[in-house]
């Protein structure tokens, strides 16, 4: 019992930060609830720096907590494995995110946006900064953008 109660607490204090489906379902949530959109274009299979972003800075408690409350999240994911392959319409949905917005197709690569699309902020590869940095810029921009 005693195990199940602490598993229960652990359970509440996760962070789910929830990553679109699609491009026009981030802006619709980032225009309702008043969010900034991040962008991340990645290789999930294949691109080293894109699995160490998600893992040491998407995946952190102090950057999904930020996701939850002030963004509107959607990876543009490019596998080329087939057994990750993606539905037709999911791939060329990202086809087209790419021709926008990463038309030089980096990876990783990402974007902060507006609920209108703009781009606010851009990160070229793996940034430079561990969780907790990377954290802090977005909130400075999303911060002064409110």
């Amino acid at each position: 019992m005693k195990k199940l109660l602490v598993a229960c607490c652990i359970f509440s204090l996760m962070s789910f930060s929830v990553w679109q489906p699609d491009f026009e379902t981030a802006k619709q949530e980032a225009s309702k609830h008043h969010r900034l959109i991040l962008l991340n274009f990645s290789g999930s299979d294949w691109c080293g720096p894109c699995m160490r972003m998600k893992r040491e800075i998407f995946d952190a408690d102090i950057f999904s907590a930020l996701a939850d409350s002030s963004l509107a999240m959607v990876n543009a994911d490019f596998p080329r494995s087939k057994k990750h392959q993606l539905a037709a319409n999911v791939q060329k949905a990202n086809d087209q995110l790419a021709d926008k917005y990463n038309p030089e197709g980096k990876f990783p690569f990402t974007l902060l946006l507006d609920a209108e699309g703009h781009i606010l902020k851009s990160w070229d590869g793996l940034p430079d900064a561990d969780a907790v940095g990377f954290t802090k810029e977005v909130k400075a921009i999303c911060d002064a953008r409110k």
